[in-house]
């Protein structure tokens, strides 16, 4: 069906929002995207009243935010680009094996992107973005709570203890470093450094070859199926439309409405839509002069359980793998739990490559973080893995995500957030339902301008 010839699809500029501008009737919202982004977007667009439909190309809840460590992590919550994270990576990124993986191909937009990113790597430009973070971070979690208070997810858990481990003291000074330049941009971080036997008594699963650790005070966590699923049954429960497996293919804007196109090729009308789409976020996004490359950063997820399964969350940073408790077994998206007593549970996630969001898990990244997690967690069954999973996580070059308006005023965008979109998901929906409503962008979302 041909457009109205009223419609337009944006101006391809790089023009900035303006912060306060008159809102449009937001009566009738769509979300694209139903990720936690998306679903905080829409639950907290519930509570000022507006009637909101969710699309999704896949199930609810089946991406990044499903497979994800499920940690909430202000005191770790920085821009991914810095200096060390480049010298790492010229090093070791074409390995298969290493924990930053880039394969080597001829692919122009991860070109463009890792050059963005390389440029970024300095601890000027990185220091700024911690400060930008700073403000949303002192906000994340309240929005977690206003979410358990109106009994529409669990509370998160407390992380007693919250380690970061190392094999070695000089590795552990080293993040000891970056926790004190987190500190000198703004945030605060309160932290304890363990030594020798300090670490087994804090975690009695970690093996003697991690000889130093950070414990990180006032970090929680949640399960993220469970977290997730629960959400998603909230926004139904409030009259939310949830409308999955439909994706959006074309979006047309005039000036009472917005038109969105699907791959059945029906129109759908609105008033206003939020872009939630994760590392596909470009496609829709772009000609409404959001220009900056989402990349897909793909981690990757299993389940395990063993004779000694930490208590706690337990983060190794050099190796880039992060360890949860899951407190109730898992359910794969679209298939049969698994057995109910096997609640001693434990997600590994880790690793980051940069492919395309559709591309097959690579059992060459599981098995990498199985050998170099064996002699680290002794006490785990990692021959018998539940739910390998892999995600791509909406990377940008600067390391700040994409939230606000664009070049038009019926066209909203939340995305972009890398490891953090669990972390930041609910702050983000409920920030960005205030800017849809109201037309004035809060002030915590000023760095974060998708038309920066």
């Amino acid at each position: 069906m041909n457009a109205s010839p009223w419609s337009k699809r944006g101006a391809v500029r790089r023009v900035a929002a303006p912060s306060h501008r008159p809102a449009v009737r937001a009566g009738d919202v769509a979300v694209v995207g139903a990720g936690i982004v998306g679903l905080s977007v829409a639950w907290f667009l519930q509570e000022r009243g507006v009637e909101v439909t969710v699309y999704d190309a896949d199930h609810a809840a089946s991406g990044a935010s499903w497979g994800n460590a499920g940690w909430l992590t202000p005191s770790l919550t920085v821009p991914l680009p810095d200096p060390d994270v480049l010298r790492y990576g010229f090093r070791s990124a074409l390995r298969p094996s290493s924990p930053v993986f880039v394969p080597p191909r001829p692919d122009p937009a991860l070109w463009r992107f890792l050059t963005g990113f390389a440029l970024h790597c300095t601890y000027a430009r990185w220091s700024r973005g911690v400060a930008a973070y700073g403000p949303l971070n002192r906000r994340a979690i309240r929005a977690f709570a206003d979410l358990a208070d109106a009994g529409a997810t669990p509370r998160p858990h407390e992380a007693r203890p919250f380690l970061a481990c190392f094999r070695t003291t000089e590795e552990a000074g080293a993040m000891i470093e970056e926790l004190r330049r987190i500190e000198a941009a703004g945030q605060r971080v309160h932290f304890d450094y363990l030594t020798g036997s300090q670490v087994q008594q804090a975690q009695p699963g970690l093996s003697h070859e991690v000889r130093a650790a950070v414990a990180i005070q006032g970090q929680k966590y949640i399960h993220p199926p469970q977290f997730m699923r629960a959400l998603t049954q909230s926004f139904i429960a409030r009259g939310g439309k949830l409308r999955e497996w439909v994706r959006v293919e074309e979006l047309d804007t005039e000036p009472n409405a917005v038109w969105l196109t699907d791959n059945g090729g029906h129109r759908h009308r609105h008033d206003v839509v939020v872009l939630a789409t994760g590392a596909t976020l470009g496609a829709l996004a772009r000609p409404f002069g959001v220009t900056k490359v989402v990349q897909a950063g793909r981690g990757y997820s299993f389940t395990v359980t063993g004779s000694r399964v930490p208590s706690g969350p337990v983060y190794f940073p050099n190796q880039r793998i992060a360890c949860t408790p899951l407190h109730e077994p898992v359910h794969p998206v679209g298939e049969r739990p698994y057995a109910e007593e096997d609640t001693e549970l434990l997600r590994v996630a880790g690793m980051m490559e940069f492919r395309r969001p559709g591309e097959p898990l690579d059992q060459r990244r599981i098995r990498a973080i199985v050998e170099t997690l064996r002699p680290l967690l002794p006490g785990l069954d990692l021959g018998r893995r539940r739910t390998e999973w892999v995600g791509a996580r909406p990377c940008t070059s600067d390391g700040l995500p994409l939230i606000g308006g664009t070049t038009d005023r019926r066209v909203f965008v939340a995305g972009g957030h890398g490891m953090w979109g669990v972390a930041l998901g609910p702050v983000t929906g409920k920030l960005l339902a205030e800017q849809v409503v109201t037309g004035l962008a809060p002030d915590e979302l000023a760095p974060f301008d998708p038309l920066r």
